[in-house]
C-alpha cells in the first residue's frame, strides 16, 4: 500500500513539474552533452568526472571549480555530488553567482528539481540549500517531498527540525530532533538551538532507525 501511495505522489508531482516551467533567468535544459540522469546514465559519467568534475574541482580546489561544476551539471542536473559543491561555493564565495557563474546556484538547484522530481536527493540537497538561505519555509517544503518520495536519511529529519525551528514551531522542531536521535544522527547543534530557546525535552518514545546520514546544513 505504502508503495501504491509513493507511487501516486510521483506521478501527481511529475505532472506538476512537468506542467510548470523553468523561470526565464534559468534557461532551458537543452545542452550538447546530455542532459542525463546521474542515477541512471552512469555509462556516460566518466566522461564528465574525468575532465570535469575531478576531485579537486569538488572539494573547490581549483580557481575554475565554478565553471567545471557548472559545466557536469549542464551535463547531469541532478548529478548529487556536484549541487553540494556548487551549495559550498556559493556559501564560501557569499554568492548566488560564484565563479562568474552564467546563473545562480538557485537556478541549478531548480533545474534539478524539474530535471528529476521524483529524486529524494536532490530534494534533499535543495531543502538544505533553502535553509541555509534563511528560507525556511521552501526548505521544509522540499524536506517534506524527499520523505514523501521514500528517502530515510536521518539528515532529513535533522534538517526538517532546523526548518520547523527557524519558523517557531518548536513541538514540531522537537519532534524531528528526537527522530533524527532515535536514528543515530549527532544531534548537538539541534539540542543546543531548543535548549536555548527553552523547548529541549528528553525523548521518552522511540522512533524509527533509517538509514547512514548525508552532511547537515548545520
Amino acid at each position: 500500500m505504502r508503495a501504491l501511495i509513493v507511487s501516486s505522489f510521483v506521478a501527481t508531482l511529475s505532472g506538476a513539474v512537468a506542467a510548470s516551467e523553468l523561470p526565464i533567468s534559468c534557461g532551458t535544459l537543452a545542452t550538447h552533452y546530455g542532459p542525463y540522469d546521474y542515477r541512471v546514465d552512469t555509462a556516460r559519467l566518466p566522461i564528465v568526472e574525468k575532465h570535469h568534475f575531478t576531485p579537486e574541482m569538488e572539494r573547490l580546489a581549483h580557481r575554475g571549480s565554478a565553471s567545471q561544476i557548472e559545466y557536469t551539471l549542464r551535463a547531469f542536473p541532478n548529478h548529487h555530488r556536484a549541487l553540494m559543491s556548487l551549495m559550498r561555493l556559493g556559501e564560501k564565495t557569499k554568492s548566488e553567482r560564484p565563479g562568474r557563474l552564467t546563473i545562480t546556484v538557485e537556478c541549478f538547484m531548480l533545474r534539478a528539481e524539474h530535471f528529476a522530481p521524483e529524486d529524494p536527493v536532490v530534494r534533499m540537497i535543495s531543502g538544505v540549500y533553502y535553509l541555509k538561505r534563511q528560507k525556511p519555509s521552501l526548505a521544509i517544503e522540499r524536506l517534506e517531498i524527499a520523505q514523501k518520495l521514500g528517502s530515510s536519511d536521518p539528515n532529513l529529519l535533522y534538517n526538517l527540525g532546523l526548518a520547523y525551528l527557524d519558523l517557531g514551531d518548536k513541538p514540531k522542531a522537537l519532534d524531528f530532533a528526537h527522530q533524527a536521535l532515535a536514528a543515530g544522527f549527532p544531534l548537538e547543534g539541534l539540542k543546543n538551538r531548543l535548549k536555548r530557546a527553552g523547548a529541549w525535552r528528553e525523548p521518552t518514545v522511540s522512533h524509527g532507525r533509517p538509514e547512514t546520514p548525508a552532511p547537515a546544513a548545520e
